[in-house]
């Protein structure tokens, strides 16, 4: 009874201590730094009055799609300390429950995408009723099982096309503006995923999921409901990676299982927060700003090939030897953390 009540009283005092910190840290932090930076984004599309400059806003949403599962990743993988390398299931069906829709229907996954972002969350709830009962290495192995029973599923799921997948119809618009509103639509997704991760943080929720990502024991010996607040997690989580897959499945205009059930998509999302800093909210964002932005250096200089791929993995093992926690954890640390990057 005085160990709970012990462990009770130290977690009052983090609670007390964050809140005043997270208060600080409120009135210094540049509000002005993320506006900017989403004004910027909403009119990046205006560069398409000029010829060439397609590729650009293609990058741009691919560099946002990964943005929005990364940092919905980050509240699984960073404030819970759930590694999952099973991710991009919930891509595969926000792509495949939105995709299919069109397919019989024709109405846009830009208006079905919630849904399917809904669809994934329950599933996450479910898988994650099963599995979060495993912990550390054990869970990490239980996420790659889940991606593999999901590529064997969808391959042999004579519905959704086995595994030759589903053409899509596309929008009837000029070539020129056909990826405005799927910029638009990741744009919000990453947005979206952003503002959520970093309310979460900065809750009671939130400091629960760090309890848990520091001593789980303890967390429940102090009465949070582990189980439940984990399984939550996983479903928000769920939630945006869905929904980027419903409109990543429009814009490339096909579905299949080898776009969604790769485990290097997995793999991008843990890395990007692990480059970045996870656990923090900007982190993600400059993980896969840089993690993007190195792979199409090297693809430009080196070539698509292995030699691009070891290029990258190379300056990802320098970067984590420099800055074991991420850029910005590491940063944020040893208390050099530009202001511009402080959303914490």
């Amino acid at each position: 009874m005085s160990t709970q009540l012990d462990v009770s009283g130290v977690v009052e005092a983090r609670k007390s201590r964050e809140e005043t910190l997270t208060t600080t840290a409120g009135a210094r932090r540049p509000a002005w730094v993320p506006a900017t930076l989403l004004a910027v984004l909403v009119m990046l599309p205006a560069i398409q009055v000029f010829d060439g400059f397609n590729y650009v806003l293609h990058l741009g949403l691919y560099a946002l799609m990964y943005i929005a599962m990364s940092s919905s990743w980050n509240i699984l993988g960073g404030y819970t300390g759930y590694i999952s390398l099973g991710h991009n299931v919930f891509f595969c069906i926000g792509g495949y429950f939105s995709g299919m829709i069109l397919a019989y229907t024709g109405i846009s996954t830009l208006i079905t995408a919630p849904f399917a972002g809904l669809v994934a969350s329950l599933v996450g709830f479910g898988i994650g009723f099963i599995t979060l009962r495993m912990r550390g290495p054990t869970f990490i192995i239980s996420s790659i099982a889940l991606l593999m029973v999901a590529r064997i599923l969808f391959d042999n799921w004579n519905f959704v096309g086995g595994a030759n997948g589903v053409t899509l119809p596309q929008l009837t618009i000029d070539v020129q503006w056909a990826k405005i509103p799927y910029y638009y639509a990741m744009l919000f997704i990453a947005a979206a995923a952003v503002y959520c991760s970093f309310r979460i943080k900065h809750s009671k929720f939130g400091l629960h999921l760090r309890a848990i990502s520091q001593d789980e024991v303890k967390a429940e010996s102090a009465g949070i409901n582990t189980r439940f607040y984990k399984m939550l997690a996983f479903a928000i989580s769920a939630f945006f990676v869905g929904m980027a897959g419903a409109v990543w499945g429009e814009y490339i205009t096909y579905i299949r299982p080898s776009i969604f059930l790769i485990i290097l998509i997995a793999a991008n999302m843990v890395l990007m927060s692990i480059l970045g800093g996870k656990g923090t909210v900007a982190g993600p964002i400059v993980g896969t700003v840089l993690l993007i932005a190195f792979n199409e250096f090297f693809v430009a200089t080196l070539g698509s090939s292995e030699i691009n791929i070891f290029a990258t993995g190379l300056v990802m093992i320098v970067a984590l030897l420099y800055f074991p926690n991420g850029i910005v954890g590491t940063l944020a640390q040893k208390k050099k953390l530009p202001r511009f990057l402080d959303w914490d």
